[in-house]
């Protein structure tokens, strides 16, 4: 899929739609098992990205995020020594939480998802 906006991106099926989906929202496991959020994308996308190009590209996307957050909770812990990383945690919590949720709509929509503040190392 070409980063150019001007290009028309054809509108991937039902099926690779809602795997997208999937990988996004796999991210929820980690409410269930220490490090889901970063398990259940990395496993749904190794299934799946040969599916179709648009499910390789979201499953990467939503594992790289989720790499991000992981980082960014381990820097709250660190900081809750000097008390600011309560606050930050749960900033950080809420902003997983709603960017997630969006990225899985967008991707049953069909469109591509770019998470802002993402380290993006899975290319």
């Amino acid at each position: 899929m070409s980063d150019d906006p001007q290009t028309p991106q054809p509108v991937p099926g039902p099926e690779a739609r809602q795997w997208a989906m999937l990988c996004h929202f796999a991210a929820f496991l980690g409410l269930v098992i220490p490090f889901g959020n970063l398990l259940g994308p990395l496993i749904v996308w190794q299934i799946k990205k040969d599916l179709d190009p648009f499910v390789d590209a979201q499953g990467k996307e939503a594992l790289n995020f989720q790499i991000s957050v992981a980082l960014a909770v381990m820097l709250c812990f660190l900081l809750m020594v000097v008390v600011v990383g309560f606050p930050l945690l749960m900033l950080v919590s809420i902003a997983a939480l709603v960017l997630t949720i969006i990225a899985g709509i967008k991707a049953n929509e069909g469109q591509a998802y770019r998470y802002p503040f993402a380290w993006r190392l899975v290319k």
